[in-house]
């Protein structure tokens, strides 16, 4: 049966003082990107330029004298005075709570119609006072009329042939109908879209289609899945030559399966032991080998769940969780698990990161550079990275799930996927297991040398792939020996050594840059620890081409005066 999947954004919003222009070739990727649905077949997206300026200590807001004023009244007040924009032409996405922060989400509306790509974020310190801003609000001078001269239906059909849509795989009451969205194009004028969703389970895709509702056009989509390169294994482990062990009680927060949901594994023996060893030198595909990806595969994610729950990834913030036991956010989308998938063999996992309160989708798959082949499912880094995609698309945006689109965005959520797995070694070596290579699968180690690892900032110049672009990022990232030590050193066990990412004060913007990016985190410092750590984090950025003038990819080195 053909059908398309539908869905709501929750929203996001946009001002209107920041006006789309033709992007110029130095933002490139902080702009635009291009999927190729298959060959020859190629889309072209576009996200309006961001603003985006981090406080410091903070700034106030017209409501900072208003003890009663909520987080979300404060926000628009702060957009109001900051873009100059009406009421009804906002619409609240999502909010988020946490020890040091609030954040607020917005998109933009005209004609009572709301952007895909115009959005807004306000984060505010302890004190109520605006600390992050983050907006690429557009110019509404040229607007399409709010009435869709193509009907809705003549659309799916249009984007189901285009993305080849063929699923049906939920109940429909768990979907809002298709809705009438503005998309910004990158000639200034504002197109009248038709939004749903497409998926083809059997290929492996799942897409936001946005279908032009006068001439019939795709013009844009998103792509959930984000695709990859490259268990018990202990969290704290990479490869299997460093021993399986006997694990204890993960949370039931992911579900691993090989077919379909139903194909699980049971326990071994008594009603909670599942103890399949592996036999390595038999095919992955025998029952055994197939028990035991699932059950590490299962430990993994829900481990990962774990420790990322620790540093804010809660029920409020949108993780993936099957019950939410009335702490807020919206259930029954923990992760869904596919191992020795048969949509694909070689370089090949990927996450499928879906709105709050939808599941998202690892796929796991063999890898044929050995016989027998070997499986995907058993190196944790590969899993690890998976499940970050989930993390990173999901805090980025308010739960949205439609941020990072651009080819630097998405780049960056590759590097944070590499970075997480990173263990506290100076030389971290990706997919040596699968790849049975000693370089792994990416192009340099990740290293604090610039010897082993050249990669800096201006590198992103001769790049246009993602996860070129992302090894860029994660190798810069400033929880190294060298720059990082400071920071972690005060986490006793290996597996938390990591300097979370300030998700939540990124812009939510999909034109998120590494300059963004770096300004966010330096402001998440000073939120949670008085910016105690800003020098440590302004050399470790600054050695890798990201200083303080670092700009359209060309280096600087330099730090703040006072560093």
């Amino acid at each position: 049966m053909r059908t398309i999947l539908t869905l709501l954004f929750v929203a996001v919003l946009r001002p209107k003082t920041v006006t789309a222009v033709p992007f110029p070739a130095t933002s490139k990727y902080a702009t635009h990107h291009t999927h190729e649905i298959r060959r020859g077949v190629e889309i072209k997206s576009y996200h309006p330029p961001s603003v985006y300026e981090t406080y410091d200590g903070g700034i106030d807001h017209p409501l900072s004298k208003r003890a009663e004023a909520s987080v979300e009244d404060s926000a628009v007040a702060f957009i109001q005075l900051r873009h100059g924009i009406v009421v009804s032409d906002l619409q609240l996405v999502s909010s988020f709570y946490s020890d040091t922060a609030s954040h607020v989400y917005f998109r933009q509306k005209a004609n009572r119609i709301p952007f895909a790509n115009a959005v807004a974020n306000v984060a505010f310190n302890k004190g109520r006072i605006v600390v992050v801003f983050g907006s690429s609000f557009v110019n509404v001078s040229r607007v399409a009329s709010p009435t869709p001269p193509l009907p809705v239906e003549d659309a799916i059909a249009i984007a189901e042939k285009q993305l080849d849509g063929t699923d049906k795989i939920y109940n429909p009451d768990h979907f809002p109908v298709p809705q009438l969205e503005y998309l910004m194009q990158d000639d200034g004028f504002v197109a009248l879209t038709h939004s749903f969703q497409v998926r083809n389970a059997a290929a492996g895709t799942w897409f936001q289609a946005f279908v032009d509702a006068a001439s019939g056009e795709l013009v844009s989509i998103i792509d959930y899945v984000a695709h990859a390169s490259y268990l018990a294994l202990p969290v704290w482990k990479e490869t299997l030559s460093e021993g399986l062990e006997m694990l204890v009680d993960p949370q039931d927060h992911a579900l691993s399966y090989k077919g379909d949901t139903t194909s699980v594994t049971t326990a071994s023996s008594s009603e909670f032991v599942f103890d399949y060893p592996l036999d390595l030198d038999e095919d992955p595909t025998t029952q055994a080998n197939v028990d035991a990806a699932r059950v590490n595969t299962f430990y993994l994610v829900n481990t990962v769940h774990d420790i990322m729950y620790k540093y804010g990834f809660t029920e409020t913030a949108f993780n993936f969780q099957w019950s939410n036991f009335g702490k807020g956010g919206k259930g029954g989308d923990r992760v869904q698990i596919s191992v020795q998938s048969n949509l694909g063999i070689d370089n090949a996992a990927a996450f499928t990161t879906l709105p709050e309160g939808m599941p998202g989708f690892m796929t796991m798959m063999l890898w044929d550079y050995t016989n027998p082949e070997r499986d995907g499912a058993l190196e944790n880094d590969i899993v690890t990275h998976e499940n970050m995609h989930g993390l990173t698309n999901r805090m980025t945006g308010g739960g949205t799930a439609s941020c990072l689109r651009t080819t630097e965005s998405r780049g960056m959520g590759e590097g944070w996927s590499d970075a997480f797995t990173d263990a506290f070694v100076p030389d971290f070596i990706m997919g040596q297991y699968v790849t049975n290579a000693t370089a792994g699968s990416r192009t340099y180690p990740y290293s604090t040398s610039a010897t082993t690892n050249p990669f800096r900032y201006s590198s992103i110049q001769t790049l246009n792939e993602v996860h070129g672009i992302g090894e860029v990022w994660a190798n810069m990232l400033p929880r190294r020996p060298r720059h990082g030590q400071r920071l972690i050193q005060h986490w006793p066990h290996r597996s938390q050594r990591r300097l979370p990412p300030p998700l939540h004060r990124r812009p939510s913007s999909p034109t998120m840059t590494f300059v963004n990016a770096r300004d966010a985190w330096v402001q998440a410092d000073v939120n949670r620890y008085g910016g105690a750590n800003k020098c440590t984090l302004w050399k470790a950025f600054a050695n890798r081409g990201l200083g303080v003038n670092a700009a359209n990819y060309v280096d600087d080195d330099g730090v703040p005066d006072d560093c």
